[in-house]
């Protein structure tokens, strides 16, 4: 009888901690800069001034998303850690109680009670803390928060997010440069949400057409108060 061969799979959810992050910096990289540097333009603003001005966004807002990353998942982490604490207290003073509760979680599941038993029993051996981690609150060790790789995915994306409408700038002409950093920046988007929606899963469609809806709003709109300043001004 042949035997099927082993294969690795790979769940999307393994990929939540890193694919989040990345995917809001790389987003707000794109169209925070571009509505910048969109605003200055439509001020009247020189090349230099626009260019200045968008190097300025890109390294507060790099510098921010890391920073906001880092401060909103060390909380959450601290919160898993607190959680951990508690069942380390309770696996000391109470091991029968947190074998019973073990095997209860596992009848839940399915499984027979001497079965239940069974599983619970070697698994408490082989790492206690480890199964009601996993199976009591939830917390497997792949896939807790890991603040220091959240801050540097979205600092990192942010950066190159914010290279694109920086560029679009950059290259071309006065006469056209509103019209190409828009469309570098659409464009952008475009992928963006088609990646991010491939990576997680979701409906690319649906993921494309909101990310660029908002984002044409919100450029919109940064335009329209830079052409109304730089009028009044």
């Amino acid at each position: 009888m042949a035997v099927s061969p082993l294969h690795a799979e790979r769940h999307l959810s393994l990929r939540s901690n890193w694919l989040r992050a990345s995917v809001l910096g790389a987003n707000d990289g794109i169209l925070s800069t571009a509505s910048l540097v969109l605003g200055v333009a439509a001020s009247g603003a020189s090349r230099s001034a626009i260019i200045t001005a968008g190097i300025a966004g890109l390294m507060a807002g790099a510098g921010s998303m890391a920073a906001g990353e880092y401060v909103s998942v060390s909380s959450q982490r601290d919160t898993e850690e607190a959680d951990l604490r508690l069942e380390r207290r309770e696996l000391a003073s109470d091991p029968e109680g947190e074998l019973r509760e073990l095997t209860g979680i596992y009848e839940d599941r399915g499984l027979e009670p001497e079965l239940a038993t069974a599983v619970a029993q070697g698994l408490t051996a082989h790492d206690a803390l480890e199964a009601h981690a996993r199976d009591e609150l939830g917390l497997p060790e792949d896939r807790r928060a890991r603040p220091l790789q959240a801050a540097g995915a979205s600092a990192l994306s942010f950066a190159v997010g914010a290279l694109l409408p920086l560029l679009a700038i950059g290259v071309f002409g006065s006469s056209t440069r509103i019209a190409g950093c828009i469309a570098v920046t659409l464009v952008a988007l475009v992928i963006l949400g088609a990646l991010g929606a491939r990576l997680g899963g979701a409906s690319v469609p649906r993921a494309v057409l909101r990310v660029v809806f908002w984002g044409a709003i919100a450029m919109a709109v940064t335009a329209g108060v830079g052409a109304l300043v730089g009028t009044a001004v």
